[in-house]
């Protein structure tokens, strides 16, 4: 991750003021408040706001006056019901607000949640940053012959060195041609005076999917968790699970027992089918089950089998 000195002085400003306020404030969150958090080899996500706590969500759902005067157990018990029945409205009491720099196919991929405020870089007024994403060498995989929307095997050797030198020599060919189009540099500067160039919302088709853009966003705890129990699946892709995995991590400083609960009962749980559950219990009682008496689809079946393994290991 690379910040320039601008970026990273109106960050400590940020982070070096302070103000009092009869809200209730998490000091662990408060810690990384504004800080930049890095993610793949040029992105970061940065907690810029948040609003409730732990507390908020009991308190929503018992609609009291104030913090409450229930023990923590208590407060742990309720929240881990609550998650448990999928109850969602006290969890929608609490906010956060994230600055994300990632990649625009990951960001293509993350806009697919529509359940967010979000407000993304404009390249229409602004020169986007020469900085783009390359991959790390165990994460150039080829094709999956059993999944077609996943990887298979690391490519090794000069099939790896000349991925990595392709999409280096691209992205940098197609910025120097953004920036020839535009006839503008990062910096403002015009190298050829005499010439117009092309407006920015045109000269940015050019750029390829592996450039980084910026937005922030925003949304609430019940559809922040619902975002991680997707993109934070071993199944989703590297590329955006990884800034799935660093806001889990704020999630833990934000809300501990929210999170205790989440993954006990949501990130880490298995969800079966009545007949899959139909299945499970013929093998508790004894009975051999195999795909074929199963009831169930070649890939369900597949997928418990998974499942069982994974619980058991």
């Amino acid at each position: 991750m690379a910040l320039t000195p601008q970026q990273q002085a109106e960050i400590d400003a940020q982070r070096s003021a302070s103000a009092t306020t009869r809200r209730p404030t998490v000091p662990a969150l408060e810690e990384i408040l504004y800080q930049a958090l890095p993610v793949l080899d040029r992105g970061f996500v940065r907690v810029i706001d948040y609003m409730g706590d732990d507390a908020a969500v009991v308190q929503a759902a018992r609609v009291s006056y104030g913090r409450g005067t229930k023990k923590v157990s208590e407060d742990r018990g309720l929240i881990h019901y609550l998650l448990r029945h999928r109850h969602s409205t006290p969890f929608e009491m609490c906010e956060i607000k994230f600055h994300v720099k990632l990649p625009i196919f990951v960001a293509r991929q993350w806009i697919r949640h529509r359940t967010a405020n979000v407000n993304e870089y404009s390249a229409r007024y602004s020169v986007l940053d020469n900085e783009f994403y390359i991959p790390a060498p165990e994460q150039l995989a080829a094709q999956s012959v059993a999944n077609r929307q996943g990887r298979g095997d690391v490519l090794e050797g000069a099939e790896a060195q000349r991925v990595l030198t392709l999409l280096r020599e691209d992205a940098a060919r197609s910025y120097a041609h953004y920036e020839e189009m535009l006839n503008e540099r990062e910096d403002g500067s015009r190298p050829d005076e005499g010439r117009q160039g092309l407006a920015r919302e045109l000269a940015r088709m050019n750029l390829s999917l592996n450039f980084y853009t910026q937005w922030y966003w925003k949304t609430d705890l019940h559809n922040l968790l619902h975002f991680l129990s997707l993109r934070a699946d071993p199944h989703a892709q590297y590329e955006i699970r990884v800034y799935a995995e660093r806001m889990l991590d704020v999630v833990a400083k934000w809300v501990p027992i929210t999170h205790e609960a989440f993954v006990q009962h949501r990130l880490h749980a298995v969800t079966l089918s009545a007949a899959a559950m139909a299945a499970v219990k013929r093998m508790l009682a004894g009975e051999t089950v195999t795909a074929e008496n199963s009831g169930l689809g070649k890939r369900e079946w597949a997928e418990l089998q998974a499942e069982l393994a994974r619980k058991e290991s």
